[in-house]
């Protein structure tokens, strides 16, 4: 499992910068690029970056009806995927802004029962 003092998450961060860029691109469907994320990290900035994306199409309605919140929202998740190039840590108001959902990630673990179910679930579309 990875620890946040012990690995470097550059690599994560980059593979998920190159899915937001794919979604913001139209060349990958939000569901797919967030079933695409690392699978068991513990980066709080790959988790938060996770909820952003789940935020992303959650809003899908408000996106299509107004086009000025469509635009701000596409330029928050480039400034996410610019940052996560980088390799660097989002800033600590955005982790902390998404951190009452950090429960709820159903980000794909690989090696815990919770995981298996989690994986499951999104398999069947539940």
């Amino acid at each position: 499992m990875r620890k946040h003092g012990d690995i470097d998450y550059t690599a994560d961060r980059r593979k998920v910068s190159r899915l937001y860029y794919d979604v913001l691109t139209g060349k990958m469907p939000v569901r797919e690029a967030l079933n695409k994320f690392p699978q068991d990290c513990e980066d709080k900035t790959v988790i938060a970056s996770w909820h952003a994306l789940c935020h992303y199409e959650a809003d899908e309605e408000i996106r299509a009806r107004d086009r000025l919140y469509m635009e701000e929202q596409d330029d928050y998740l480039e400034y996410i995927a610019q940052t996560l190039q980088k390799g660097q840590e989002l800033p600590s108001n955005i982790i902390k802004e998404y951190s009452p959902y950090y429960g709820d990630a159903l980000t794909a673990n690989s090696k815990t029962l919770h995981g298996f179910f989690a994986r499951f679930s999104k398999f069947l579309n539940i």
